[in-house]
């Protein structure tokens, strides 16, 4: 994960923040100095503030759990969409559904939905139906991925939400706070960053700006997730059986040295000739 740099923040225009009559009296700590009438950012704890939001992301990819990105905002929907894709992350920068985290199962019937009518599209026997129907499935399928296709993998609650301008998005970061879900986003001189759990005090209606920190925060996730990847190998390498050689050794046969036998035959002659009597000579 490369280190973001002042020169390249100071160069994407996070600094900018907005009109003094505009600001929110609780982004006071990240505001730098007031020139013209608008209000400067301090880059050095943007740069501090989103390190701390990148180590967070990162251990969240690690674990494997999923962060929602959250942009409806024109200049930055399709960075969003594009950076969020890189890294196989959920995303919404279409009209946010009301209640898609409070009402989380009303949503998946819609993705279920969506599914059973990529069903019926892929069958044989979709032609055959008159053209009228056909057009009305079509549409609806149409209007169910614009809103619901980025999240038709998200199975269950994100861990997290990114959103970029909580001002825009504030029903999004309300059923977040709501349900307890962790919450990032830039926050510029016109929010309030104490709704935020890992705010980020940066402009947020300029693209570079958001696509500068949004890069950050990706390379982050990435370098969770190939982590997590290299955690699974090196399970794998451990949980794997160990084989043995099974092949049979030729059994070599023991021969024992066999022991002389005692024999008693000398200590038997000896008795046999005490018993016998002497013969006498012949004269």
């Amino acid at each position: 994960m490369n280190e973001l740099k002042f020169e390249e923040l100071l160069e994407a225009g996070c600094h900018f923040g907005h009109l003094k009559r505009k600001w929110n009296p609780k982004m006071a700590p990240y505001i730098f100095k007031e020139h013209n009438g608008i209000h400067v950012i301090d880059l050095q704890k943007t740069i501090a503030k989103a390190d701390e939001a990148a180590a967070a992301l990162k251990q969240m990819a690690r674990s494997g759990k999923k962060v929602l990105f959250v942009c409806t905002k024109k200049q930055g929907k399709e960075i969003v969409a594009e950076m969020a894709k890189s890294v196989d992350m959920p995303f919404v920068t279409e009209r946010w559904p009301g209640g898609m985290l409070t009402n989380f199962q009303t949503i998946r019937k819609a993705v279920k939905k969506m599914n059973s009518l990529d069903t019926l599209m892929h069958d044989k026997d979709f032609n055959n139906i008159s053209k009228r129907e056909r057009l009305q499935v079509q549409r609806e399928r149409a209007k169910l991925d614009k809103n619901l296709g980025s999240i038709a993998d998200l199975t269950r609650l994100p861990s997290a939400l990114f959103v970029i301008d909580i001002n825009k998005e504030h029903i999004a970061v309300a059923e977040a706070r709501r349900l307890n879900i962790p919450t990032f986003a830039l926050v510029d001189t016109n929010t309030n960053p104490e709704l935020i759990d890992f705010p980020i005090p940066a402009n947020d209606d300029a693209s570079k700006s958001i696509a500068a920190i949004l890069k950050h925060m990706c390379e982050a996730i990435q370098e969770g997730l190939n982590e997590r990847m290299l955690d699974k190998d090196a399970q794998a390498e451990e949980e794997a059986p160990v084989v043995e050689n099974t092949e049979e050794k030729p059994v070599e046969k023991k021969t024992r040295a066999r022991r002389p036998r005692k024999t008693d035959d000398a200590p038997k002659a000896e008795k046999v000739a005490e018993a016998k009597p002497e013969e006498p000579k012949a004269e």
